[in-house]
């Protein structure tokens, strides 16, 4: 059993929950002292994970030096707050602690990785990725869950499986860190536009489309940013596309269902909270035009959530795009 600390009471209340029930000793820290109120006096977490106890064996915190101790230093914060999140409890971290990601995104100011970012702030500590198909609500309720891990390190990816598996938690280990990041990252906004195209009325056709389209995109966006292209054929490409497009537990989801209903998107964002497909898609979109890659789905994506297009044109134009043979890679 391990010593793990968490950062970040979101998703990282629900990785707490699980790990706690097989027996870790489990902290999770976050920087507002009214969540962790709000959780301590309810017993759970009423916003996020309603219903699902949360065990008073798991210790809360906004004291960084909580990491101090830990085995394994989980990173489960929103993608524009991880390195100041990395800077706050570096000071505290031990050389010998691994550090795992798994949040999925990009830092908009560089256009890095996740994992990049904490490998900056955090050189001396080896760090792993765990991603793949899962969401929060249904880890804590001990839905089986299937996921992959990743690390540039020798060992630590099986470290991380022999360790943190368990019975409702199954974990593959993939030599590719780079493709199976930007799995979790580029899935975001086909999620976000089969939202979407739900709002608008539109049926299984429309989203079946965007998502085996979306997976091309994905593919080749990832692809030239160093990825495999096989391992967007896995859990953590079309296995994460599929619960993220297709769930009401997706906040890229949820969120495009109010755009296709005629909300503004950044009122849909503000609605429904962290939706890192909307951020994703505008960075993904710079990084394509510049490597040359096509993506036009989420082109029309940014056009829709950035410039106020319509979503029925963003359509038509994509219906509308030259014709060509599906096997064609760009």
């Amino acid at each position: 059993m391990a010593k793990i600390t968490i950062l970040g009471c979101g998703f990282g209340t629900a990785l707490a929950i699980m790990w706690d029930k097989y027996g870790h000793k489990v902290t999770a820290w976050s920087k507002y002292q009214e969540e962790i109120d709000a959780i301590l006096t309810d017993g759970e977490h009423k916003r996020l994970l309603p219903g699902v106890i949360v065990s008073p064996t798991i210790q809360f915190t906004v004291n960084p030096e909580c990491v101090s101790d830990a085995e394994i230093l989980v990173f489960a914060i929103p993608s524009k707050f991880v390195r100041e999140a990395a800077q706050r409890v570096k000071p505290y971290v031990k050389k010998d602690t691994i550090v795992l990601n798994v949040g999925k995104g990009f830092e908009e100011s560089t256009e890095k990785r996740l994992s990049e970012v904490i490998s900056e702030e955090l050189p001396d500590n080896k760090v792993g990725i765990l991603t793949g198909p899962c969401h929060a609500e249904e880890i804590a309720r001990g839905v089986p869950t299937t996921v992959c891990c990743a690390s540039d390190y020798e060992g630590v990816d099986a470290y991380l499986q022999e360790t943190l598996q368990n019975s409702r938690f199954r974990i593959y280990r993939n030599s590719d860190l780079i493709g199976c990041e930007l799995g979790g990252v580029l899935k975001n906004p086909i999620a976000l536009c089969c939202g979407i195209v739900e709002g608008m009325g539109l049926g299984d056709n429309t989203i079946a489309a965007l998502m085996t389209r979306g997976l091309a995109e994905i593919t080749r966006l990832g692809v030239a940013l160093g990825g495999k292209r096989e391992t967007f054929n896995g859990l953590t490409g079309v296995g994460d596309l599929i619960v993220t497009c297709t769930s009401s537990h997706s906040r890229n989801h949820r969120a495009g269902l109010l755009i296709g209903q005629g909300i503004p998107a950044e009122e849909a964002v503000q609605r429904v909270g962290t939706v890192e497909g909307y951020q994703t898609a505008k960075i993904a979109l710079n990084i394509a035009r510049r490597l040359n890659v096509s993506v036009p789905i989420t082109e029309q994506l940014c056009e829709v959530c950035y410039n106020g297009e319509n979503p029925l044109k963003a359509l038509e134009i994509l219906m509308g795009r030259p014709s060509k043979a599906e096997e064609e890679i760009y």
